[in-house]
């Protein structure tokens, strides 16, 4: 087996996750094949590197970390945020089965939306960790590793983006939606 057959075999072994992450930590589907291959580029070109102290998974996990904050970062000197909810439109068109609860699927989707929107409100290390953490469901010792931290720095940031991301999603839950104010004529 070649160096680039083994690479071609990490790709295809990682490529969901890196993909997941990606989505979770710059909170839209935008560039994210662009983003993937920086990521990916990255991981080859460190490979030679590469001592095998930590997982490979760990290192990889740190990688997608650094190409999310540099896509942050970009779109924050470009001045123009990406609206997420460009990536809501055509949802008709994407639900699975049109049935008699297409109802709970659009709430659940909507639910999906808030949680995406508040998640990009939270400070990098923030979101990576409850990314890392929920959705790769990584341990407090690999995020600790992937992200240089100490396992107790981890668990506060855990905590605190927690209780974010609760309180924003609660106090979304208490604003009238506008049709509730067309109802009652702007009244509460």
């Amino acid at each position: 087996m070649t160096t680039t057959d083994s690479f071609e075999a990490i790709v295809a072994e990682h490529q969901d996750m890196v993909f997941r992450m990606l989505v979770r930590l710059t909170g839209t589907r935008e560039h994210v094949d662009d983003l993937a291959q920086d990521v990916f580029l990255r991981l080859y070109r460190a490979l030679p590197s590469f001592r095998g102290e930590a997982l490979l998974t760990t290192y990889l996990h740190r990688i997608i970390v650094n190409v999310a904050q540099d896509e942050w970062k970009r779109r924050k000197r470009d001045t123009r945020e990406t609206s997420l909810s460009d990536d809501v439109s055509g949802w008709e068109e994407r639900l699975h089965h049109p049935s008699a609860n297409a109802e709970e699927q659009l709430s659940t989707r909507e639910l999906q939306q808030r949680v995406e929107d508040e998640l990009a409100n939270l400070s990098a290390v923030e979101r990576a960790i409850l990314v890392l953490y929920h959705q790769e469901e990584r341990s407090y010792q690999q995020i600790a590793q992937s992200l240089r931290l100490p396992i107790g720095t981890v668990r506060t940031h855990l905590h605190r983006g927690r209780n974010k991301l609760r309180v924003a999603l609660a106090s979304h839950e208490r604003r009238p939606t506008p049709q509730q104010e067309t109802q009652t004529g702007g009244r509460r």
